[in-house]
C-alpha cells in the first residue's frame, strides 16, 4: 500500500462529501475526532474546465452545472420495467436509459442543486420516531439540529427581534449554511413578469375558501415557507424559495469543509479523485477500513470515463472507530452490497457472498414526481433580455459586479404550496414558475433552458408520494459499473389506489387555472405542453405517466424498527448485521420527507453527529481505567 495519509490512523472514514457525508465531517472534526474523507470527483470550481467557476458559483447557471464534466455523472435510469411503457417518454433512450444528472466533486450534488433550502415537515420526523420508537427522531427534537445548519438571512426584522428573545419562527440564526431570499429588483421593470404574478395571485387568492383571512396569515409570514406558522401546521401558499447562497453566490458542503479544515488542517484529510470500492470487514462483521481506486473520472457514469477494468490505484484506509457511508441513494446500496452486504440471492447472481444478508438494500427506492406544463410567451421576458447564461454578458457583468439581478436567482419567478385534496395530512404539491423551458433531464437541457426567453414553465412536483417500489441493483460486480436503477412509477409500484397520479391530474388542473386569464389576455401565447388537446382526466393522466421525472431519489438503505426485515438501519444509522459501519444520506429515509432534499439530509447529517461522538463517548468511559477516591 503506498505510503500517505491513508496508512495513518483516522476515527473515522467517510464516503462522499455532499449534503450527508460533508456535513458529518465537519461536524466531527470540530469535535475534535479525526477523519478521511474520501470522494470520488475533484474540487470541480477550481478546475480547468470550460464554464468554471461560473457553472458552481452563479445560481442561474445551475442547469449547467448538472452537465459540467467536470463533476457531472449521468446515471441513466428506468421508470418503468415494461419497456412499451418507458419507450413512451421521449426523454427516454433506448438501450440507455433516462438522463438522472449526480455529482461527483467536492461538496457532492450541493454543487450543482437548485440551491432551495427547505426542512421537512413535522411530520416527516414524527413518522420516523414512530416506526422505531426512537423519541429523538421526534420533530421538536429535530430542531436543535436544523438550527445547526441554519444561518437565515432572508428574515431580518425576525433576526433583529430574536436577540430580544422573541422568535416563533422555528429558523437557525447562526449555523453554517446561510439561506437568502433571491427576488431581483429587475423584476419590477418587465410588465409581463409583473403581470404574470398579479394575475396568479389573484386567481390563487380568489380560489381560497377565505381570501381575506388567508391574505393576512399570509402576509404575517412574508411568504417564508420555512417560518413556523402561527397556530401549527405547515406552511401553505405563495412563497419565495430559500436559497443556500453567501452574498447570492452559491454555498454548500465543499465550503463548509474547507473552512473547516482551514481551521483543523490536521484532523481532516480529504482525498479527491477516489473511488470507494468496498468495506473492509473482518470475520465479526467489524469495519475496518475502505478499499479504494485512486484516480480520476474511474466511474462509468462519467462521460468521459477512464478506460479499463483496473483503473486507478488501489489503496486502502482504515478506521479506528467507525466507516461512515455518504455516498447517496445510488451509489451507498451499490457499495454495501459490492462488501456483501445486501439481498444474498442477488449478491450470488453476480457472485458475490453475503456475510450481511440484508434484503433491505437497494429496495424501498423512491422520488417525488415532477412534471411539466411549459407555454410560449407573446413576447420574451424583459429581464433576460440579453441573457447568453455565458460569462461577459450583460447579466453576468452585473451579477459578478453586485451579485444582483437575474442571475442571482435559480429562474424561480414565484412558487406555491398546496394540498391535492382537503383531507391531505399535509400539503403534497409545490409549484415553481421558471422563467425558462423546462421539461426534466434530457442530454443538452441545459442549453434549453438557457434558449431563448420566451417560455414559462409551472414545474409541479408531488411530495409524500405513496410508491416505494424502487430498486437499485448491482448490474455486475465491477465497482466501476454503475449500478441498475428502477423506479417503478405509478401503476408498476404499490400505490394500488393510484393516489399519487391523482394528485399530479389535480395539479396540472389546478396550474391551467391560474394560467387561463394570462391566455386570455393575451400575455401567454400558447401552452406546449401537454398542450390543448390534452384535456381530459384520462389524457393527462397519459400525459403525466409518459413524462414525469424526478431528481430527489431516497430511501434504498431505510432506517426501521427491530425486526422489519426490510429495514437496513437502526435508528442511529448503524447497518443491521455489523459494527462500526453506518449510513448517513438520503438513502437511510423509510419515506420521502418533504419537497426538497437537501435540507433533511443536513439536519440528518449533524443528529447522526451526535450519535457517533455519543456512542465514541460512551466506548471510550467503558474502557477508561478505574479511579479510587
Amino acid at each position: 500500500m503506498a505510503a500517505g495519509p491513508e496508512g495513518l490512523e483516522w476515527d473515522y472514514v467517510i464516503v462522499g462529501s455532499g449534503a450527508g457525508g460533508g456535513t458529518l465531517a465537519a461536524r466531527l472534526v470540530e469535535a475534535g475526532a479525526r477523519v478521511f474523507l474520501i470522494e470520488a470527483g475533484g474540487d470541480a470550481r477550481t478546475s480547468d474546465a470550460a464554464r468554471m467557476p461560473d457553472d458552481y458559483d452563479v445560481p442561474a447557471f445551475h442547469p449547467y452545472a448538472c452537465e459540467n464534466p467536470a463533476m457531472s455523472w449521468d446515471f441513466q435510469v428506468r421508470h418503468y420495467g415494461s419497456e412499451e411503457r418507458q419507450a413512451r417518454d421521449p426523454k427516454y433512450r433506448t438501450g440507455a436509459g433516462v438522463l438522472y444528472p449526480r455529482a461527483a466533486t467536492l461538496g457532492g450534488c450541493t454543487a450543482h442543486n437548485a440551491m432551495i433550502y427547505m426542512p421537512p415537515h413535522d411530520s416527516d420526523w414524527n413518522h420516523i420516531a414512530a416506526v422505531t420508537g426512537d423519541g429523538s427522531w421526534h420533530a421538536a427534537r429535530m430542531r436543535r439540529h436544523a438550527r445547526r445548519v441554519e444561518d437565515c438571512r432572508h428574515a431580518p426584522a425576525w433576526r433583529a427581534l430574536r436577540r430580544l428573545g422573541i422568535d416563533p419562527t422555528g429558523h437557525g440564526w447562526d449555523g453554517w449554511l446561510r439561506t437568502e431570499k433571491s427576488i431581483p429588483l429587475a423584476a419590477f421593470g418587465d410588465d409581463e413578469l409583473l403581470q404574470m404574478i398579479r394575475a396568479t395571485t389573484r386567481t390563487f387568492v380568489g380560489g381560497l375558501a377565505t381570501p381575506l383571512a388567508s391574505a393576512l396569515r399570509w402576509l404575517r409570514r412574508g411568504g417564508d415557507p420555512n417560518a413556523r406558522p402561527w397556530g401549527g401546521g405547515s406552511f401553505e401558499g405563495l412563497c419565495y424559495t430559500p436559497l443556500s447562497t453567501r452574498g447570492h453566490r452559491r454555498v454548500g458542503t465543499r465550503e463548509r469543509l474547507l473552512e473547516v479544515g482551514a481551521a483543523h488542517g490536521d484532523r481532516l484529510h480529504i482525498e479527491l479523485d477516489a473511488l470507494a470500492t468496498g468495506v473492509l470487514l473482518d470475520h465479526a462483521g467489524t469495519a475496518r477500513g475502505v478499499a479504494y481506486r485512486k484516480g480520476r473520472r474511474l466511474y462509468r457514469a462519467h462521460a468521459q470515463a477512464s478506460a479499463g477494468a483496473g483503473a486507478g490505484e488501489a489503496r486502502e484506509v482504515r478506521a479506528r472507530r467507525e466507516v461512515i457511508l455518504c455516498g447517496g441513494t445510488f451509489n451507498t446500496p451499490q457499495l454495501l452490497m459490492l462488501s456483501g452486504i445486501g439481498p444474498a440471492a442477488h449478491l450470488r447472481e453476480h457472485g458475490i457472498v453475503a456475510c450481511v444478508d440484508l434484503p433491505g438494500v437497494g429496495s424501498n427506492l423512491q422520488d417525488r414526481y415532477e412534471v411539466a406544463l411549459t407555454h410560449r410567451m407573446h413576447r420574451p421576458w424583459r429581464v433576460l433580455e440579453g441573457a447568453t447564461f455565458a460569462r461577459d454578458d450583460a447579466l453576468w457583468q452585473r451579477w459578478n459586479a453586485s451579485r444582483a439581478g437575474m442571475y442571482s436567482s435559480n429562474g424561480a419567478a414565484l412558487a406555491l404550496i398546496g394540498r391535492s385534496a382537503p383531507q391531505r395530512p399535509e400539503p403534497d404539491l409545490f409549484f415553481m414558475a421558471l422563467l425558462a423551458r423546462f421539461e426534466g433531464y434530457s442530454p443538452g437541457f441545459s442549453k434549453l433552458i438557457g434558449g431563448p426567453g420566451e417560455f414559462l414553465t409551472w414545474a409541479i412536483l408531488k411530495a409524500h408520494t405513496e410508491n416505494r417500489a424502487g430498486t437499485v441493483r448491482l448490474r455486475s460486480a465491477d465497482p466501476l459499473d454503475p449500478p441498475l436503477v428502477n423506479f417503478h412509477y405509478f401503476e408498476e409500484g404499490n400505490d394500488s389506489a393510484a393516489e399519487d397520479l391523482a394528485a399530479v391530474v389535480t395539479a396540472v388542473r389546478f396550474v391551467r387555472r391560474l394560467t387561463a386569464p394570462l391566455i386570455a389576455s393575451g400575455v401567454i401565447a400558447e401552452e406546449l405542453a401537454p398542450g390543448v388537446a390534452v384535456e381530459s382526466d384520462a389524457a393527462i393522466a397519459d400525459y403525466v405517466r409518459n413524462t414525469a421525472w424526478g431528481h430527489h431519489a431516497a430511501g434504498s438503505c431505510a432506517i426501521g424498527a427491530n425486526g422489519d426485515a426490510g429495514a437496513v438501519l437502526d435508528s442511529a444509522f448503524r447497518v443491521r448485521g455489523t459494527r462500526g459501519l453506518r449510513v448517513v444520506d438520503a438513502s437511510v429515509f423509510p419515506r420521502i420527507p418533504g419537497f426538497f432534499i437537501a435540507g433533511a439530509v443536513y439536519i440528518v447529517a449533524e443528529k447522526a453527529a451526535d450519535a457517533i461522538l455519543q456512542d465514541a463517548h460512551a466506548a471510550t468511559s467503558e474502557h477508561a481505567p478505574a479511579t479510587s477516591s
